[in-house]
């Protein structure tokens, strides 16, 4: 008795530790593949004539030495790449959905928001991620519920009468397409799938 009554409670302060890990991921390199990021293409280095006419370093923003293949299939057609760019700037194409999605107004610290919530929840979906012996990826089934059900969620919106685009089969199954000659074919091979 007094053994399990030790052991629950170094459990139980085990995971009350704010150092733990709560990404709920586990990834485990299976080969000594290339990295993606170390093969990437960059254009090649070139010293400036004068250091004070470099733009300023914006943290998470594009380099001197980033490929840019539209600003320069642009630049080899005598346009101006300068034109591409959009800083801050909402695309016509997008002027729609943006004016829709912030009808109700806009809260500038959702980043700042979201992420101090999501912190907590994995931080609470974690606690015993240390029980995890054999090492299994628990993201997915700790987001399950905050995850879109693309199927119902169609169904439901052509119950509605919206008109939505047409998805793959949900159940795995391939749908058969029946030409015109081919409607005499039983309905045997039409459920199956030929």
């Amino acid at each position: 008795m007094a053994t399990g009554l030790a052991l629950a409670t170094v459990c139980a302060l085990a995971a009350c530790g704010s150092d733990r890990d709560i990404s709920m991921r586990k990834f485990h390199k299976t080969s000594a593949g290339p990295e993606e990021f170390d093969v990437l293409p960059t254009k090649d280095l070139e010293q400036p004539a004068n250091y004070t006419t470099l733009p300023v370093p914006t943290p998470g923003g594009a380099n001197l030495v980033d490929q840019t293949p539209r600003a320069d299939a642009v630049t080899a057609l005598g346009g101006k790449a300068s034109a591409l760019v959009d800083a801050g700037r909402v695309p016509a194409s997008d002027t729609a959905l943006v004016t829709y999605a912030s009808r109700d107004g806009i809260d500038p610290s959702i980043r700042p928001t979201l992420e101090k919530e999501d912190t907590a929840f994995r931080r609470k979906m974690s606690r015993f991620g240390f029980l995890n012996i054999l090492g299994i990826d628990r993201y997915y089934e700790a987001y399950k519920d905050q995850t879109l059900d693309a199927q119902k969620a169609a169904a439901r919106a052509r119950a509605a009468g919206i008109e939505t685009p047409t998805s793959p089969p949900g159940d795995g199954s391939t749908p058969a397409i029946l030409l015109p000659q081919d409607r005499s074919v039983s309905p045997e091979i039409t459920e199956s799938g030929r």
